[in-house]
């Protein structure tokens, strides 16, 4: 056996650590278009598990200052800001993590013909080669970010309460089947008070020029202008996108990737960053001008442009990413449940922190399949 940690993903082939993650948009070409982007505050590492020679599984990590009052709400979340304040050592300490912060949940591949056993195996590998990772960079957090808590992944759960890591609920990926015809099909699918406001608010668009670019010559800093927008009135976050990921992910997944863009005449309002992949359309990142959101019902209508165009091009499913969950079930997308699992690497730490989740409720023993069922 050979682990391999590096802080790029060309220490891999492309085609073989693409064999471990198949129909995934998210791939090598994505991560490698990410790196290149140099997020500040961001250190990447990629870890693989070979056996005689062959890639049997694989994963991305990730190093990065973590506030801890991210996943908490209300008005804890304000009391525990206060304290990050006037303790930031303390609360916001350094993370590995398992996953991507622009990956839609944590992507651990294994070769084809791995079973559940192999499956369990590999990833304690990989969860060692991380602890070990942690220790000699001094990281005092260790996490999985966003594994999804369906089937698939249950061989791992395991895994991962076997080295004490604990669970909390992340935010649910959303996702829309895609059995229509066309737009009027989707539509029909719906309440009747939905479909009324959904086709309402689809006539804007005739106030609209909707273009579809694979650049963004000419328009970066307007991008960038909409998207701090968007990423202002965010909730929770982890990162912020420089404006080098935009053009590298249009560049390094050509055919793949598409910027479309919202004009009210000459005024760029809009514009909704697309990945697309056999079987789906990716909706990851999306920037507004909110200033004219509301009039323009904005979102909505890039929400109906995104479905009428996966039809067109028959791609079945179309997929929302998180956030904004209810609204999304209203306008017909199952949710599936992700967790982050985590542990402080002092224990003490980390007793005091299990104490802590208990006294206020924060943890979640039981895995929810779907939160759509």
């Amino acid at each position: 056996m050979q682990i391999v940690l590096a802080p790029s993903v060309e220490a891999f082939g492309a085609a073989e650590w693409n064999r471990l993650f198949p129909g995934e948009a998210e791939d090598w070409s994505y991560y490698r278009a990410t790196e290149r982007a140099r997020m500040p505050g961001f250190q990447w590492r990629y870890i693989g598990v070979r056996e005689q020679g062959q890639l049997r599984a694989a994963a991305p990590a990730f190093i990065t200052p973590y506030p801890l009052d991210t996943t908490l709400k209300g008005s804890l979340r304000t009391v525990v800001g206060g304290l990050a304040r006037a303790a930031p050592g303390l609360l916001r300490p350094r993370m590995l993590a398992l996953g991507s912060p622009v990956g839609e949940v944590c992507h651990v591949g294994f070769a084809p013909d791995c079973g559940a056993h192999d499956k369990a195996r590999l990833f304690g590998t990989i969860l060692d080669a991380c602890e070990a990772e942690a220790a000699r960079r001094r990281v005092r957090l260790f996490a999985v970010k966003d594994l999804p808590d369906h089937d698939a992944t249950a061989a791992l759960h395991g895994t991962l309460l076997a080295r004490g890591l604990r669970r909390q609920s992340g935010l649910a990926t959303a996702a829309l089947e895609l059995p229509f015809a066309d737009l009027d099909g989707y539509f029909a699918s719906l309440s009747r008070a939905t479909r009324r406001d959904l086709r309402r608010k689809w006539r804007v668009r005739e106030q609209l020029r909707i273009e579809r670019r694979s650049h963004l010559d000419g328009i970066r800093e307007q991008v960038v202008g909409l998207y701090r927008q968007t990423l202002a009135r965010a909730d929770m976050r982890l990162e912020e996108i420089p404006a080098e990921w935009f053009e590298n992910v249009l560049a390094g997944m050509s055919g793949r990737a598409s910027c479309v863009c919202y004009w009210e005449g000459e005024r760029l309002v809009a514009f909704n960053l697309v990945l697309e992949e056999g079987s789906r359309l990716i909706d990851k990142y999306i920037g507004m001008d909110y200033a004219r959101a509301r009039e323009l019902n904005l979102y909505y209508v890039s929400w109906l442009e995104n479905i009428r165009y996966a039809i067109e091009r028959g791609l079945p499913v179309y997929q929302s990413g998180q956030g904004l969950a209810e609204e999304k079930r209203r306008m017909g997308c199952a949710l599936q449940a992700n967790s982050l699992w985590y542990r402080h690497r002092n224990r003490i730490v980390d007793r005091t922190m299990a104490i802590a989740e208990r006294a206020l409720g924060l943890r979640e023993p039981a895995l929810r399949r779907d939160c759509a069922a």
